[in-house]
């Protein structure tokens, strides 16, 4: 058997990893670890497809739901809550299976983080108070000054990283892109990870993800719980704001769209999501096992991992 196992499964959206996790780590007590970035949010768990309480019921779940919505989540404290959850898993005897399909997450766990310092809160808040004195606009142009490289990688209208790229200056006088350039850290150095790719054609998942839209809104009230998260008035560069669906659906709630037109922009942007995901883990992920289709209860995909890890 593998020493120190990490089952992996990731994929892109509605493929079926969840279920495929759950029904693999039935198999062998193991524990679901959550790698959804979206995920860890309270208040949105039909839009984001979180577990359910019937799911947690067949096997245990973690790191799904420990936030509030105005957290800013990041991959940092994600990567750390996750190692420190897999190492408390192998003491206690039991096998972690993690699940998502945040590409920029599972590469920080199996690969490592760039060691970029903590940037103080009195920092990061004079960048934001220049973004609100100045404008979007004006702080890009300061960052192509200081950091042409990042500039060129951002899209202008990317809030969150041009910020992040300008306080990271402010804060240790190195460039963004001179940080990226330092080897990374590992933060499971002896993990034995088994990486599992569930791979299907762009039309399974198409298939997948207007059914699973129009399930939402029809019968599991995800327009109320959009509405609901909207009541909060939090800022659209909020990371729960940015969950797959909710700035398209909340256009019918706030009565720009009718809800036939808001669907079809949450399902064109979810295709889209679906194949950057898939674009990624074409070019960028090593899988150990990969499948071409979607998981929907194939006994073979779990028994191969099984044999994969050691359990016959």
């Amino acid at each position: 058997m593998i020493k120190n196992p990490v089952i992996v499964i990731t994929g892109p959206t509605a493929c079926g990893k969840s279920r495929l996790a759950i029904d693999v780590a039935k198999e062998i007590n193991g524990v679901i670890i959550n790698c959804d970035s979206m995920q860890v949010y309270k208040g949105i768990p039909i839009i984001s497809a979180a577990p359910s309480e019937e799911d947690k019921k067949e096997v245990e779940h973690r790191l799904f739901e420990i936030y509030d919505c105005d957290k800013r989540g990041n991959v940092v404290e994600w990567v750390d809550a996750c190692a420190w959850e897999i190492r408390s898993v192998w003491q206690e005897n039991r096998i972690p299976v993690v699940v998502g399909g945040t590409g920029m997450y599972v590469d920080a766990l199996l690969n490592g983080i760039t060691p970029i310092p903590p940037v103080l809160p009195k920092i990061r808040q004079q960048v934001k108070d220049l973004c609100s004195e100045k404008g979007l606009p004006a702080v890009y142009e300061y960052l192509k000054t200081i950091d042409s490289f990042s500039a060129q990688r951002l899209a202008p209208n990317d809030k969150s990283r041009i910020l992040r790229a300008v306080e990271i200056y402010e804060a240790t006088g190195k460039r963004m892109s001179d940080w990226f350039k330092v080897p990374q850290i590992k933060k499971l150095p002896e993990a034995g990870f088994v990486v599992v790719k569930l791979f299907p054609t762009m039309p399974e998942i198409e298939a997948r993800c207007r059914e699973r839209l129009d399930k939402m809104v029809n019968e599991l009230g995800v327009l109320k719980e959009i509405a609901d998260l909207m009541e909060l008035n939090l800022s659209n560069d909020m990371p729960v704001m940015k969950a797959l669906g909710v700035q398209d659906l909340g256009k019918f709630i706030k009565g720009e769209k009718n809800l036939k037109e808001a669907l079809k922009l949450a399902k064109m942007h979810t295709r889209q999501y679906a194949k950057r995901q898939r674009t990624w883990l074409n070019g960028k992920l090593k899988a150990d096992i990969e499948f071409n289709s979607v998981y929907d209860g194939q006994r073979e995909y779990v028994r191969q991992i099984l044999n994969y890890v050691g359990f016959k």
